[in-house]
């Protein structure tokens, strides 16, 4: 009897983790706008988990090009794309320097537009590959058609967008630090 709970446990968790996809959206959105104190070291481990990021999504995308044709295309697109939306971010962000530290926040807009992207291509990916899963495709993939690369490349947006963005702020943290040494 307890086996037979197994599957409708598995099946909860999966709806549970769906519908809490909501809030976690919103709790990024409020974390990712909020204004921050920059710190060199919380830069500089943001950085490393990034930039790992982009070696295991670019590696996965070239293992994947032999079954989706093109995944290392867009994947490699995205993240250029997403570091020059990251340079941008830069730009847009407001800094405030201070007595003790400085403090910077995130622009809205470009907040709630990557994080928008990736989660319409997320769910369009799921939609997609639901349909053509249901339509029983003969001779492509469902996996293919649900448009893996596409969903990849939105991904590259965000990894490049923040490990540029990174990298900006540990400049500038750096750079202050250094200013405010000079003055004491």
């Amino acid at each position: 009897m307890p086996l037979l709970l197994l599957p409708l446990l598995i099946l909860l968790a999966l709806v549970a983790l769906i519908a809490l996809i909501p809030l976690a959206l919103v709790q990024r959105y409020r974390l990712g706008t909020a204004r921050q104190r920059a710190r060199g070291w919380l830069a500089a481990i943001n950085l490393a988990g990034f930039a790992l990021s982009g070696i295991f999504l670019v590696s996965s995308a070239a293992l994947t090009t032999m079954w989706v044709p093109g995944t290392l295309t867009y994947t490699a697109t995205g993240l250029a794309a997403g570091a020059a939306l990251g340079i941008f971010g830069l730009w847009l962000t407001q800094w405030e320097p201070s007595s003790d530290a400085l403090y910077y926040t995130p622009n809205r807009l470009l907040v709630l537009g990557v994080m928008l992207v990736v989660a319409a291509r997320l769910l369009y990916g799921i939609w997609i590959g639901w349909q053509r899963w249901r339509a029983g495709m003969e001779g492509e993939s469902w996996f293919v058609a649900a448009g893996v690369a596409g969903s990849m490349a939105a991904g590259a947006v965000a990894i490049g967008s923040y490990l540029a963005y990174w990298i900006g702020v540990r400049r500038r943290s750096r750079r202050y630090a250094a200013h405010r040494s000079r003055k004491i």
